[in-house]
């Protein structure tokens, strides 16, 4: 076709830049959205008036969970140590790369962008456009194929795969199936990763990546009957696609791989978009062999298409394995084919035959040169990698004596899971700011006393990071990226609550009210539509301001002040506090008990006794803690209540001593 003369070429514009009437006419194609008229199925969940389809809908499913025959029930065949039949299973991951530019042409990548306001002309097929590789979507590519451990070929070449569907307007795909970009990769479950499965004496399994290669993506298609509209933003956006190999013998396997490679994805940069954005699809190969024959003997495989979840994955391969003992037992033969995940049945579904290369008819793409790549740019990438997930892991778990930090693996886990990583790094800053005030507080003391006082931080700054803070923004739905709490404001938090100059609960005190500022800040400077110039950014305390100004600063007592004060609550409360009566009555009928019980010999009555004692004496501690305005130190305390309330043993006991 002749290009208009206002278009410059070589540079596809946007379609949006055409008269509207040239768009997409001859195409018939719309992005009204229309309501879809859909008939009620006696399957479906019951329609309630108040809007609680959702609960419906979930109470539903039960339902039919429970009414499923019983030889579903129980252990699946290739998890019994005795079954007679295991499952192989090969992952084909379809990852959004994290680029600015769409794979063959100039327009932008977009996500939740209005329809059709990102699309070139190559985008839409329109007879006479060309493809124009962008050779800046290759370093997403690369990082993931180097996270991935894969040999980066020197030289990759696109290839057309036909096939026509209405998300697809030039009736072919280009990807890159004979010449990949990289090829033979791993990645290795680990413990930490969650494997809970036995692996033959193993600490590890290695899951082969069998290819890695580039490819554009096809338009979203929204199906709203009488309508089936297209949105052509997507076209062509880059994507990545990692075929394992056929090695994963059990759902939650195929699942924890699924799940590692997301993560390596994010952490890298290569993808950011995960499942739940539906950057991130997977598709699933599954076959059966009887259990204990050879590796090589792989039977007719099944590829389920489109999974969008973890939990999915696992129950779509679960569902079809056991399809396919069923369909074997009964001396029948699986059939190669595409089926697709019904959620509400918990069965897959077929869709249509399996097609074969010969179908998709692959041929070069003749308007596409090869793809060459200097092993100095591969070198060049793969130093500017960050420390992979697996290095991070072991780095947070492994003890401190060791230059670790000490944390549990779920907790590892778990500061890994967020944002991808994203609040690793936020850790560390904060541990090492802790520790460096740690030791500029502590610099005329001796060495051994002043390491002494650093040990631990690790775990500290990860209870913080993972339970305190991650609470307070979620209970007032603060995203992480607007997260007002700086690294500095948190390792002043705790290095004053390490060093003893604030308590726990003035803590948390300053946490709550760095977090209430900062909301009341938002709030205020909310820009009204007659505001000029636009409000300033929110501007947080520093924390020992607030100390200074709420008073939190530990107040240092001697061991007689400590007493006199837990004396004054324990035997002189007010008269209205019958709660104190009652709690120090209480304490001192458990106090004979686990006396008697011990002129007896003792036994598990008075260990129980001896345990509820103690809960009783905490109580005692937290009442003297707030009664003061939690400005003393709680190991004084405790040890001053424990001296107060033994001596109200002994004078209701035995009717001589006093207390002190």
């Amino acid at each position: 076709m002749r290009y208009p003369p206002s278009l410059p070429l070589p540079r596809p514009p946007s379609l949006s830049t055409l008269p509207a009437r040239r768009q997409f006419h001859c195409r018939n194609l719309s992005t009204v959205s229309t309501p879809p008229t859909t008939l009620p199925s006696p399957h479906s969940p019951p329609i309630t008036p108040d809007n609680s389809f959702q609960k419906a809908l979930k109470e539903h499913r039960k339902s039919r969970a429970r009414s499923k025959k019983p030889g579903s029930a129980g252990l699946d065949p290739w998890e019994a140590d005795d079954g007679a039949w295991e499952i192989v299973c090969g992952l084909e991951i379809h990852a959004q790369l994290n680029a600015a530019r769409k794979l063959f042409s100039y327009a932008k990548t977009s996500f939740n962008e209005s329809p059709n306001t990102h699309v070139a002309l190559f985008d839409a097929a329109l007879p006479g456009s060309q493809p124009l590789f962008q050779p800046s979507t290759l370093l997403p590519a690369l990082r993931a194929a180097i996270a991935l451990n894969c040999e980066i070929q020197s030289e990759s070449r696109f290839d057309r795969k036909h096939y026509f569907y209405p998300d697809q307007p030039s009736g072919y795909q280009i990807t890159q199936f004979y010449h990949p970009l990289a090829k033979n990769g791993y990645i290795k479950l680990l413990p930490t990763d969650g494997v809970d499965v036995d692996l033959d004496g193993r600490d590890e399994l290695v899951v082969g990546i069998k290819q890695v290669q580039m490819e554009q993506d096809t338009a979203k298609t929204t199906h709203a009957p009488p309508h089936h509209l297209l949105d052509l933003n997507r076209v062509s956006h880059p994507l990545l696609e990692i075929i394992t190999t056929p090695c994963l013998p059990t759902p939650s396997l195929a699942s924890l791989t699924l799940r590692k490679i997301q993560h390596l994805l994010r952490f890298t940069g290569a993808a950011v978009l995960g499942m739940e954005w539906g950057g991130l699809r997977c598709d699933v190969n599954v076959s059966v062999r009887p259990r204990g024959s050879p590796p090589s003997l792989l039977n007719q495989r099944v590829e389920i298409k489109n999974l969008f979840s973890l939990k999915v994955v696992e129950e779509a391969i679960a569902s079809e394995g056991r399809r396919q003992i069923r369909i074997f037992e009964a001396g029948g033969e699986v059939k190669g084919e595409t089926r697709g995940w019904d959620q509400e049945t918990k069965e897959t579904v077929r869709l249509r035959g399996k097609e074969g290369e010969t179908d998709y008819r692959y041929m070069p793409d003749p308007d596409i040169p090869p793809v060459r790549i200097a092993r100095e740019v591969v070198e060049q990438v793969r130093m500017g990698m960050p420390m992979l997930p697996d290095e991070v892991v072991g780095r947070l778990v492994k003890g401190e004596e060791e230059g670790g930090f000490g944390l549990s693996v779920k907790d590892a886990n778990t500061l890994m899971g967020w944002e991808g990583g994203g609040r690793v790094g936020y850790y560390f800053e904060v541990v090492e700011e802790v520790k460096r005030r740690l030791r500029k507080e502590e610099g005329g003391m001796e060495e051994g006393k002043k390491e002494s006082r650093v040990k631990g931080v690790g775990r500290v700054v990860g209870n913080w990071v993972i339970h305190d803070l991650a609470s307070a923004l979620s209970t007032n739905s603060i995203p992480w990226a607007q997260n007002p709490i700086t690294t500095t404001h948190l390792s002043d938090i705790v290095a004053n609550l390490l060093l003893q100059r604030i308590t726990g609960p003035a803590s948390k005190f300053l946490l709550q009210t760095l977090v209430s500022t900062y909301l009341s800040q938002i709030q205020q400077s909310q820009p009204q539509p007659t505001q000029q110039p636009p409000p300033p950014p929110v501007q947080l305390p520093t924390v020992q301001h607030l100390i200074a100004t709420h008073e939190l600063l530990v107040v240092k007592l001697s061991r007689d002040e400590v007493d006199q004060i837990i004396i004054d609550m324990v035997l002189n409360p007010p008269a209205e506090d019958t709660q104190a009566v009652k709690m120090r009555e209480q304490y001192v009928s458990v106090a004979r008990q686990l006396q008697e019980e011990k002129r007896k010999g003792g036994g598990k009555k008075a260990a129980a006794l001896e345990k509820k004692l103690g809960g009783l004496r905490m109580w005692w501690v937290g009442r003297v803690v707030r009664g003061v305005g939690g400005r003393v130190e709680v190991g004084g305390v405790e040890e001053g209540v424990g001296r107060v309330l033994g001596g109200v043993v002994e004078w209701e006991v035995g009717g001589e001593e006093k207390v002190r």
